[in-house]
């Protein structure tokens, strides 16, 4: 349950983020079997991203923890 002052965690970050490894994947797939080394280099950076933006929530969320 969120506090006073606290934002409701609707999980629109997660779910992005999860959305955006699963779409990386899968083009850094597909540029791997056309031997396409800019859509797997795109799908890298964008599987990254993912990771990112769930490294960034879980941070965020911790971080009210700590004080």
């Amino acid at each position: 349950m969120p506090q006073h002052g606290e934002k409701p965690n609707l999980l629109i970050a997660k779910l992005g983020g999860l959305i955006l490894i699963v779409l990386g994947f899968l083009l850094a797939a597909s540029g791997y079997r056309s031997a396409s080394a800019g859509y797997t280099a795109a799908g890298i950076i964008v599987v990254a991203l993912g990771i990112a933006l769930l490294v960034w929530k879980a941070a965020s969320r911790n971080q009210g923890s700590r004080s």
